[in-house]
């Protein structure tokens, strides 16, 4: 029950980051939370979860005695959660992951392809996800060695993820801000006046010789000996 409690956090905060994006991004927005379900399930269940509660290598990241669920059966963890089969805690932990990962997606949507979204996932949670889990929640972690504790994940998932999408954010750059379009393709280029200011730019398709040509051209009107029809 608490496993699937987690999990569907994933669905409802792939609505809650669709309704904020523009209506042209929505399914591609709400798809980014969905698949994570997926591909990080995958990864967790290949080698996610040994990486992060394997054995312990230095208090820095679990060994590869889980790789492919070895040893990870119904029969209770003689270290984690030793009261529920240790194939339930598997799960449990590995919608966290899935959550985490989903998170960071808010930071990138309308910034980053959909392809490259699935590398960047694969490898963060191979790199990033599995040692900092390891650390506060793995036995023999550093950070569990010195008294952490994380029953929410509140430094694990949240503070992982949130330091996580602003780096990526940062290196990602926002559709239309990066790069300006042509003057050509902007409809001309602003004219300098006395001053300092702008013109506005000039029509397309009309050359300069056109508009210096009318802008030459005296304006008549009515004056004396002109006459006026009524």
């Amino acid at each position: 029950i608490s496993s699937a409690l987690v999990l569907l956090m994933t669905p409802g905060l792939a609505l809650f980051y669709g309704g904020m994006a523009r209506r042209k991004n929505l399914l591609s927005t709400i798809m980014m939370s969905f698949i994570m379900m997926c591909v990080i399930g995958v990864i967790w269940v290949l080698w996610g979860y040994s990486l992060a509660f394997g054995n312990n290598h230095g208090g820095f990241i679990g060994g590869l005695n889980f790789v492919g669920l070895n040893g990870v059966g119904m029969a209770p963890s003689s270290t984690y959660a030793t009261t529920v089969p240790h194939l339930i805690f598997m799960a449990y932990q590995g919608m966290f992951a899935v959550i985490t990962v989903a998170l960071i997606t808010g930071a990138v949507v309308e910034r980053i392809k959909f392809s490259s979204l699935m590398i960047f996932s694969v490898l963060w949670v191979t790199v990033v996800y599995g040692p900092v889990a390891h650390w506060v929640w793995g036995s023999g972690g550093w950070l569990a060695h010195l008294g952490a504790l994380d029953f929410a994940g509140g430094s694990v998932v949240h503070s992982n993820a949130g330091v996580s999408a602003l780096a990526l954010a940062l290196v990602a750059p926002a559709a239309g801000v990066s790069a300006q379009a042509p003057a050509a393709q902007r409809g001309g280029a602003a004219t300098p006046t006395q001053g300092g200011r702008s013109a506005a730019p000039a029509p397309a398709g009309r050359s300069a010789a056109a508009r210096g040509a009318t802008a030459a051209t005296p304006q008549r009107s009515p004056g004396a000996g002109q006459a006026v029809a009524l």
